[in-house]
C-alpha cells in the first residue's frame, strides 16, 4: 500500500509539470476559483466527503477538479488537504506524509504563477494556505527549521492579500489568521518575536470575530474556521461550552469525522455531562473495532480513559478497570506510554487496587507509575506518597 502510494505521488510530480503548462488559463486577470459559485457547486459534496472522512470518493472528485481547472493550485491543494485530514487524528502515523507534501508542492508551483502572472492576491492566498499547512507538519515532526520557513512565508503572503476580505470570505480567512496568531506566536514562543517584528501588528480579539463571519459565509474555508475557533475557545479562551457547542455542530454536520467525535467527546466529559460522554465513547470504541477510517489507537485512549474514570466515579470498579487496563493496550499500541492518559489509567488503577484493599496490586502499579514518569510530574508524585503510606 505504501509503495503504491509513493508511486501514486510520483506520478502526480510528473504529470501536474506538464498541466502547468498545458492547461488552459483565463485571459481576465479579475478571475478567480475561489469564488467561482460554479465550482463551489461542483466541489460541495467532494468537501463534504473529505470532512466526513469519505477520503476516496473525495479524492476522485477533486481529480475531475485538476482534469478541468489544473492550471490553478486549489485542485492539487484540496488533494492535500485530503491527506492531511488523513493525518490529523493520529500525528504519530506517518503513512500519508509523502502524498500530502506532494500535492502541497504541487499547489505551491501553481500559485507562484498564479501569484506572478494572473491574480496576485488570490495567489498570495493559496501560497499562504499552502505554507501554513505545510508548516503545521513540519512542527509536529519537530522540523523546527522547515517549519520556521514556512510559517514565515505563511505570515509574508497573509500579510499581502490582508486588507481583501470584502472581496472573498475566503480571503477573510486570511485576513483572520493573520490578525490572531501575529500576536498568539511572540506570545507563546517568546524567541520568535524579532521574527514577528517584521511583519504589523495583529489583534486577536478582531481574528476571532473575522473567523466567525468566515464560518457562516465561507465556502472552502468554513469548516476550517470553525476547526480553529473550536480549538481557540478550548486552548487559548478556556471557553469549554462555546468549543462544545462547536464540537457538536461539527460532529453531527460531519459524524464520520473521527477528530470532531473525539474532541465532542472530550468536552462532554470534562463538562461533566457523563451520561452522552459514556454513549459517544462507546461509538469511537466500536468505530474503532470496525476499522472506520480515522478511528484508531489514539481515540481508542481516549475513550476507553473517560469509560474507566467516569465508571470509578460511580464506584462500578470492574468496569473502570477493564476500560483502564484498555486505556493502557491503546497506549501501548500507540506507543504514547509516556503521554497522559496511558500514566493516569496505570495511577487509577492503583487507587482503585486502594479502595478494594488489593495491596500488593496497589504497590505494583504505584512503581510502574514512578518508572515511567520523571520525578517532577505529579501523577509520580502521588505515587510516592502512596508508597510511603502502604
Amino acid at each position: 500500500m505504501k509503495k503504491l502510494l509513493i508511486f501514486a505521488c510520483c506520478l502526480t510530480w510528473m504529470f501536474s509539470a506538464r498541466a502547468q503548462f498545458n492547461a488552459k488559463i483565463p485571459i481576465d486577470s479579475n478571475y478567480s476559483i475561489l469564488s467561482n459559485p460554479f465550482i463551489q457547486m461542483e466541489s460541495t459534496e467532494a468537501i463534504n466527503d473529505m470532512y466526513n472522512f469519505r477520503f476516496e470518493r473525495s479524492m476522485s472528485h477533486f481529480n475531475y477538479l485538476r482534469k478541468e481547472y489544473g492550471w490553478h493550485p486549489l485542485p492539487y491543494f484540496l488533494m492535500g488537504l485530503n491527506y492531511w485530514w488523513r493525518i490529523l487524528p493520529n500525528f504519530n502515523n506517518e503513512e500519508y506524509d509523502k502524498a500530502f507534501h506532494a500535492y502541497m508542492d504541487t499547489s505551491m508551483i501553481l500559485a507562484e504563477r498564479l501569484y506572478k502572472d494572473l491574480n496576485k492576491v488570490e495567489g498570495a492566498f493559496m501560497l499562504a494556505a499552502t505554507y501554513a499547512f505545510q508548516g503545521r507538519l513540519y512542527s509536529e515532526r519537530r522540523e523546527w527549521g522547515k517549519a520556521a520557513y514556512a510559517g514565515k512565508n505563511a505570515l509574508k503572503y497573509l500579510e499581502e492579500c490582508k486588507g481583501y476580505g470584502d472581496l472573498s470570505p475566503e480571503l477573510l480567512f486570511g485576513d483572520a489568521l493573520f490578525n490572531y496568531y501575529r500576536e498568539w506566536v511572540p506570545e507563546n514562543y517568546p524567541f520568535l518575536k524579532p521574527v514577528m517584528a517584521i511583519f504589523p501588528d495583529g489583534d486577536k480579539e478582531k481574528g476571532i470575530e473575522q473567523l466567525k463571519i468566515v464560518a457562516r459565509n465561507a465556502f472552502y474555508t468554513r469548516t476550517e474556521a470553525q476547526y480553529y475557533l473550536m480549538r481557540i475557545s478550548y486552548y487559548e479562551e478556556n471557553d469549554i461550552q462555546g468549543s462544545m457547542q462547536l464540537a457538536g455542530y461539527l460532529h453531527k454536520t460531519f459524524p464520520g469525522n473521527a477528530y470532531f467525535h473525539r474532541f465532542y467527546t472530550r468536552l462532554l466529559y470534562q463538562s461533566g455531562n457523563y451520561g452522552e460522554a459514556t454513549k459517544e465513547c462507546i461509538s469511537i470504541l466500536n468505530r474503532i473495532d470496525s476499522a472506520q477510517a480515522g478511528y484508531e489507537y489514539n481515540s481508542g485512549r481516549y475513550a476507553s480513559f473517560f469509560l474507566g474514570h467516569m465508571n470509578e466515579i460511580h464506584r462500578n470498579f470492574e468496569e473502570a478497570k477493564k476500560y483502564f487496563k484498555l486505556a493502557m493496550e491503546y497506549g501501548e499500541a500507540a506507543d504514547a506510554t509516556d503521554m497522559g492518559y496511558y500514566i493516569y489509567a496505570v495511577l487509577h488503577l492503583g487507587r482503585i487496587a486502594e479502595k478494594e484493599e488489593d495491596t500488593e496490586a496497589a504497590k505494583a502499579y504505584y512503581k510502574q507509575v514512578r518508572k515511567i514518569t520523571g520525578r517532577s510530574h505529579s501523577a509520580n508524585k502521588e505515587a510516592k506518597m502512596k508508597l510511603k503510606e502502604l
